[in-house]
């Protein structure tokens, strides 16, 4: 425990990593969200390299998250059966609180209220009802959730919240959403396993926490006050928890950066399972 507190001390002297995962310095844009410019030079880096935007996990990065976020779930690609009424696992409060108009609902479900590790399954609204994609390993906060997010707790927030804005490192994967594209999403330094945090920022979707929804991710401001934290973010798993973002395998990052649409109002909903079916 007195080694994990000193990592976890250590750590939070990363400049980047203050608040959530994703701030703590304000960056200044260097170029432009979403232009066409970056769909073009992601598009073709995308093919020159064979990435794989059809949600395939890679291997490794697949057995790293899986073994402790999977025991118990749906294997991983398989898509559940149109539910007529509800999302599983979520109760009527949780339910009351996804806007009416939302119909992709990314729920990211923690093991328990004290630990880092989570599944996230897309949910799409049809004209036969709800619609489970594949169940993803995640990672979340170092030490679980939270109903009242505080700068620096290394707890991720419970609650609903609008995904309205991406970007990254890398070009535009072809998302829908805007997409603000710079050098400012380098992740620098390690995570509390020692793990390199390299690439964590390559492709980030901003969680409308404590943040104004319709500005580039790397916007610092802070409507609930900087002490509620901020820069919460989903991005691609580093093989550790987070500060206070949720983390996914890069091919999932890049499937659900495509399959969003504003038009569609997505929400995510996140907390441990306990906290989601109340």
């Amino acid at each position: 425990m007195i080694a994990r507190a000193v990592r976890a001390a250590a750590l939070l002297t990363v400049p980047l990593l203050l608040s959530g995962c994703g701030g703590g310095t304000v960056a200044v844009p260097d170029s432009p969200p979403g232009t066409a410019t970056d769909r073009a030079a992601g598009a073709a880096a995308d093919r020159a390299a064979g990435a794989a935007a059809d949600g395939t996990p890679a291997p490794d990065a697949e057995r790293a998250l899986g073994t402790a976020a999977g025991a118990g779930s749906p294997a991983a690609g398989a898509g559940g059966a149109a539910d007529p009424g509800r999302i599983p696992g979520l109760g009527p409060r949780t339910r009351a609180a996804i806007p009416e108009r939302s119909t992709q609902v990314l729920v990211v479900t923690g093991k328990d209220g004290h630990a880092p590790y989570s599944t996230a399954v897309l949910h799409e609204r049809t004209g036969t009802g709800w619609r489970a994609g594949a169940h993803w390993p995640a990672h979340n906060a170092l030490r679980g959730w939270t109903t009242h997010h505080t700068a620096g707790d290394l707890r991720s927030p419970i609650g609903v919240w609008g995904l309205s804005d991406a970007g990254g490192l890398k070009p535009d994967p072809g998302t829908r959403l805007p997409y603000h594209r710079s050098k400012a999403f380098t992740s620098p330094g390690t995570g509390f396993e020692g793990e390199p945090l390299t690439g964590s920022f390559d492709y980030v979707i901003a969680i409308d926490y404590n943040r104004r929804p319709g500005t580039s991710p790397l916007d610092w401001t802070r409507p609930l006050g900087a002490g509620r934290g901020g820069g919460i973010w989903l991005h691609v798993d580093h093989g550790g928890p987070t500060h206070g973002c949720v983390s996914l395998a890069e091919p999932h990052m890049r499937r659900l950066l495509a399959t969003l649409d504003p038009d569609r109002h997505p929400v995510v909903v996140m907390g441990d399972a306990a906290s989601l079916a109340r």
